[in-house]
């Protein structure tokens, strides 16, 4: 049966009298604290918070002068205690509850300021497991819940980036605080307790490998509110979990305007696309357009690279996201800059190179610092009505040794080398996916169709087109080879490819009709292989 209610109703304004201040993050404490001190606020505080407002020259009362109890067990007891609780829970205008505060000297706390100790950042630093576990904040979170349910009385800040709105508030209502601040204070206090009990639960079940807990909570910081999602009725935000692996939501920006959500999704597919190719591999380049690869070689060069994915498919690449796996350099930036670019991402950049770019005001150029891993775990989330689907990341990998050869012909050496980049395009192409490969870069993708063939067959189409703007005399498919995200189902899939001008073949297999796709290749003196895997992308 749930509590019911007092009905008590909250005073519009709250004048701040006392104040208690724990703080982890002490960003502008001192001058914060100053500023309520010169108010008349009564500061209480506690262990570094104290020792810094008093060496700032503030008045400060400890903690342990409000609980009669000093702290004890290095810290980890200190505000849980009703001297506290009671100041921050008490309902003001109750009278039983004005007595029992009476009753045992409990003072009424009208502002809190509390952070967090840096559980997120431990973690994303690959912490030990008892130097994580040090760095879980009990007291904290005990506190600002009990400051945000109490909003009616309380405000709570959890964020320095607040201080000087609360102080903006103060002088506007004559050292009192609204019920609306409040209200959104607390409501902010809620989400980032939320947040933070999240990574806990998360470090947690991967620290102790349980892939799907009774319970899953997906939290993050607010890092950049969007004028728009994919549409422009649509709002968005861009949140930042923590999770310590290089890439768009970790990059310094260097130039260019805000990235807006389809700039930040589409780069994030490139760039943990073209992660794929660690850089022993050679200069890697992907070149993606609406979240699919438009474009993706390897070369001795990055302009090379950069060239060869272009020619699969130069209309596409029109502003689209290009990354790559190295140092961008001059020659790169060069060829790039002559077409329109949205977003260039890469683990570093030379000062030419950025110079270069920066003729181009609106080009986003993103700096990362390293690549991601592709093979680290993680876990990938969508929405759904009433449920949140969560899956492990999709680290799989083929290595040559993992091919099963099912023809009568062998791939030749070359063709395994397309055959498996070609296949590891196609891990990161929206099903249904069909990748055309030849000399290690990619001639023709086919995306998100309902049927393979179409696929296929739209991938031969654009690589015809590609042909025609380049001056071609016959498309690049023309002896290449052909990847398939998942299994031909019929025999009629892979026969578009080998229309296309396929020589060689790799997917997954595991069809019913297997035996027959097989028997196709072999009529057709096709050569294919198995790799055990899909690679199914919605």
């Amino acid at each position: 049966m749930a509590v019911a209610s007092k009905s008590i109703p909250a005073p519009e304004r709250v004048n701040v009298r006392r104040a208690l201040l724990s703080v982890f993050d002490k960003t502008g404490l001192t001058d914060f604290a100053g500023a309520l001190a010169g108010r008349g606020v009564e500061l209480v505080s506690t262990g570094g918070s104290a020792r810094a407002l008093a060496a700032a020259g503030l008045s400060v009362a400890d903690v342990s002068d409000v609980t009669g109890f000093p702290e004890i067990m290095d810290g980890r007891v200190k505000t849980l205690h009703p001297g506290v609780h009671g100041g921050l829970l008490g309902i003001r205008d109750d009278e039983t509850h004005a007595e029992q505060m009476r009753e045992h000297a409990i003072a009424g706390i009208d502002l809190l300021v509390v952070n967090l100790y840096p559980f997120e950042e431990v973690r994303a630093a690959g912490g030990d497991y008892p130097t994580t576990v040090e760095n879980i904040d009990i007291g904290g979170p005990a506190m600002i819940r009990a400051a945000a349910k109490n909003h009616a009385y309380v405000t709570v800040l959890v964020d320095p980036s607040d201080y000087d709105a609360l102080i903006g508030e103060l002088d506007a209502n004559d050292g009192a605080l609204t019920y609306a601040f409040r209200q959104k204070m607390a409501a902010k206090a809620y989400a980032r307790t939320a947040a933070y009990d999240a990574a806990i639960a998360n470090w947690f079940a991967e620290a102790l490998d349980v892939a799907e807990p009774a319970y899953r909570a997906i939290g993050g910081r607010l890092a950049q509110t969007m004028r728009y999602g994919e549409n422009p009725h649509q709002t968005a935000g861009f949140y930042v979990t923590g999770e310590n692996r290089p890439g768009v939501a970790t990059a310094r920006q260097i130039q260019g305007k805000q990235l807006s959500y389809n700039n930040i999704n589409d780069t994030d597919a490139a760039f943990e696309c073209v992660a794929e190719f660690a850089p022993s591999a050679g200069a890697a380049c992907v070149i993606v357009k609406h979240a699919n690869p438009c474009g993706a070689a390897l070369g001795d060069t990055f302009a090379e690279a950069y060239r060869k994915a272009l020619a699969c498919d130069p209309v596409s690449a029109f502003g689209g996201i290009v990354a790559l796996n190295g140092e961008l350099d001059a020659d790169a930036a060069r060829e790039i800059a002559e077409v329109f670019t949205e977003v260039v991402i890469a683990p570093s950049v030379s000062d030419e190179a950025a110079e270069i770019l920066a003729a181009k005001k609106n080009l986003r150029l993103l700096v990362t610092g390293g690549l991601p891993d592709p093979r680290t775990p993680g876990i990938a989330a969508k929405t759904v009505a009433g449920g949140l689907l969560v899956q492990a990341r999709d680290a799989g990998a083929v290595e040559r040794d993992d091919l099963k050869v099912v023809t009568r012909r062998a791939p030749e050496a070359g063709e395994i080398d397309d055959l498996t980049f070609a296949f590891t395009i196609a891990k990161h192409v929206k099903s249904n996916a069909i990748v055309y490969a030849r000399d290690r870069a990619t001639v023709g993708i086919g995306a998100g169709q309902m049927s393979r063939v179409d696929s296929a067959r739209i991938a031969a189409r654009k690589a015809g087109d590609a042909a025609e703007a380049l001056g071609l005399d016959e498309p690049l498919t023309k002896g290449c080879v052909v990847a398939s995200d998942a299994f031909f189902p019929f025999a009629d899939g892979m026969l578009a490819a080998v229309e296309a001008g396929a020589r060689a073949v790799i997917q997954p297999g595991g069809s019913k009709r297997d035996d027959e796709v097989i028997a196709a290749a072999d009529e057709n003196g096709i050569a294919m292989v198995f790799t055990g895997m899909r690679h199914f992308r919605h």
